[in-house]
């Protein structure tokens, strides 16, 4: 399996993503843990970009984030693509659940909703939804496409593999 996981932002990619890994018995990568360091700064785009190769080139994996930059390279290589397209609010609700815990994704741990972030996640419609539609209606057709809509879809997905 080589499968990717997008979606908003507090959508619940790492989550479908660990449940993922663990029913079908292959490696989960986050993104957000290549790119960033503890010290809540960021590894180089060329160091980011060869890791990224790294486990692209390997046998199986499952690879959450979106990083728009990388999407295409990611869908290339990918058999299936899971797409969390959950409403702003299932994802303002999904970070404001995670303030103060620990994350297998995260190099930290995040104790705030930054108003930043926040609007990151309201203008993902408009920003990023045309951008991930346009690689997925252009992607080949040997890929196979999930689409959930809420969380509901994405675990009556995830119990049906077991």
């Amino acid at each position: 399996m080589k499968a990717i996981v997008i979606g908003c932002p507090g959508a619940g990619k790492s989550t479908f993503s660990i449940k993922l890994g663990k029913i079908c018995s292959t490696p989960v990568y986050h993104l957000d843990n290549i790119w960033h360091k503890p010290d809540r700064t960021n590894i180089s785009r060329e160091d980011f970009d060869n890791q990224l190769r790294d486990i692209l080139s390997t046998p199986s994996w499952i690879i959450d984030g979106n990083y728009s930059r990388t999407l295409q390279m990611r869908i290339d290589s990918c058999d299936i693509v899971y797409f969390l397209d959950y409403s702003t609010d299932v994802c303002i609700d999904g970070v404001l659940a995670r303030i103060g815990k620990p994350r297998p994704d995260m190099p930290w741990i995040e104790n705030e909703f930054y108003p930043e972030f926040r609007k990151w996640i309201e203008d993902f419609p408009k920003r990023d939804l045309p951008e991930i539609e346009h690689c997925l209606d252009n992607c080949s057709e040997s890929i196979k496409i999930f689409r959930f809509k809420n969380r509901t879809q994405g675990d009556n997905y995830l119990d049906s593999l077991i």
